[in-house]
């Protein structure tokens, strides 16, 4: 299943038989691979596009479409649909990720025993019905209207109940899906971003002295003012200008997709984390990069720095060119900004969120990333509020040795080990 020969061979096949086309960047592949014949379509002209070619899929994944899901027509992968009703098991992927970032770890879980779901969520791929203006419709984008687009597909697809999943940004939806309906969420597993918790509201303060506020010091400020400025990669991700920096880079889109997620990786031996004392200024440029950004450089300039060579890209069988072709059209397609929408939504459900301050993760709750992952330390604090506070029934934290921050892909195996050790110990 994990980029089989026979599975590779008959895409280079496809790829050879596949009519010249215009590519989104330098490098030409058949768009057929994906679409099975349809051309590329700019995202505003998504309602026609299809689901994934059967080829480019493990035998018994399958791609479909949900329609009527809070406004969208949301694309799935789905394993394990054959036969009777099975335990349910819903996968939520990151940035810039989809929901082929599942690929290598949903048939062993069908293959365990669980109806296996991975939508390309609000934003991403061939879900549609999302606006992917930058000044469009902000709101529909904010945590808790994605919570219910997960409600949704769950109840359409008859689960009273299942276990969620998520990696990366999918890691505080899952959260989330946990806080808000624990009774149709009742299990989690957070990956590569710990989820630190809800803030109380204040209490028992109705008799105190009024006290005037006094915001902290502005990180951004502290960043550029450091010797070598600096910016935080979330900052940089609602400008207007990081959608087209990272659509239409200038070393071309499939080398920039490369290069992001070599960078993330523990191909990259500069990843090398550790806990941060806090977040400051001088603490949080310690990162790398891809988190801590050179002030005057976009993500395209920054991945530019730190490309694989062509041995390294040789040797990566967790994420062959094949395989990365499907992100480079996906994205080419649509571009960035539904993910990025996500980042620049973070505020604007705060209010609604207070409704569940001081709420914490009661069902049994699982934490797993990549030992060479800087995502487990980017929020100092985060990883052990998470272990001590938020989450009352952690069942284990785990560091995957030879994986980064995209674990599920680089390491596939061990992290269908650790889940299926997880789902079978829950009810």
């Amino acid at each position: 299943m994990r980029g089989s020969m026979t599975r590779r061979q008959m895409i280079q096949r496809l790829t050879a038989m596949a009519p010249a086309a215009a590519a989104v960047n330098a490098r030409p592949v058949g768009l057929s691979l994906l679409t099975a014949g349809m051309a590329a379509a700019p995202a505003a002209a998504q309602t026609a596009i299809g689901p994934l070619a059967a080829e480019v899929l493990p035998d018994g994944i399958r791609s479909r479409f949900v329609d009527d899901i809070n406004g969208l027509r949301v694309h799935v992968l789905e394993a394990g649909f054959e036969g009777t009703r099975r335990p349910g098991v819903l996968l939520l992927h990151g940035f810039p990720e989809l929901a082929y970032s599942w690929r290598n770890v949903m048939v062993p879980l069908a293959e365990a025993g669980y109806h296996v779901m991975a939508p390309d969520l609000r934003g991403f791929g061939r879900t549609t019905g999302w606006d992917a203006d930058y000044d469009g419709d902000l709101y529909s984008f904010r945590r808790l209207n994605g919570v219910r687009d997960l409600l949704g597909l769950v109840s359409a697809f008859g689960h009273r109940s299942l276990s969620v999943i998520g990696h990366d940004f999918g890691s505080p939806m899952a959260a989330w899906c946990a806080i808000v309906r624990p009774d149709v969420f009742t299990s989690v597993v957070l990956m590569s971003a710990p989820f630190g918790g809800r803030a109380s509201l204040p209490f028992d303060t109705a008799n105190d002295a009024p006290r005037e506020s006094s915001p902290g010091p502005d990180l951004s400020e502290q960043l550029a003012s450091l010797p070598r400025p600096r910016k935080h990669y979330q900052r940089y991700y609602t400008t207007p200008e990081a959608n087209e920096n990272m659509w239409h880079p200038p070393q071309g889109l499939h080398a920039f997709i490369r290069g992001y997620y070599h960078y993330k990786s523990a191909d990259w031996v500069g990843n090398q984390p550790f806990r941060l004392a806090s977040r400051t200024a001088a603490e949080m440029a310690k990162m790398p990069t891809y988190y801590i950004m050179d002030l005057a450089d976009g993500m395209a300039e920054t991945v530019a720095k730190n490309m694989p060579d062509t041995a390294q890209i040789a040797a990566n069988d967790w994420l062959p060119d094949e395989e990365l072709q499907i992100y480079v059209e996906e994205y080419g397609r649509t571009g960035f900004q539904g993910g990025l929408n996500l980042y620049r939504s973070g505020g604007l459900g705060a209010v609604e969120q207070q409704l569940f301050a001081g709420r914490t993760i009661d069902q049994p709750s699982l934490y797993i990333a990549g030992a060479s992952d800087w995502g487990s330390y980017q929020s100092p604090g985060a990883l052990e509020r998470m272990q001590n506070e938020a989450c009352t029934d952690m069942r284990g934290v785990h560091m995957v040795d030879g994986a980064g921050h995209w674990v599920q892909q680089e390491q596939p195996e061990e992290t269908t080990r650790l889940l299926i050790e997880f789902l079978r110990g829950v009810p």
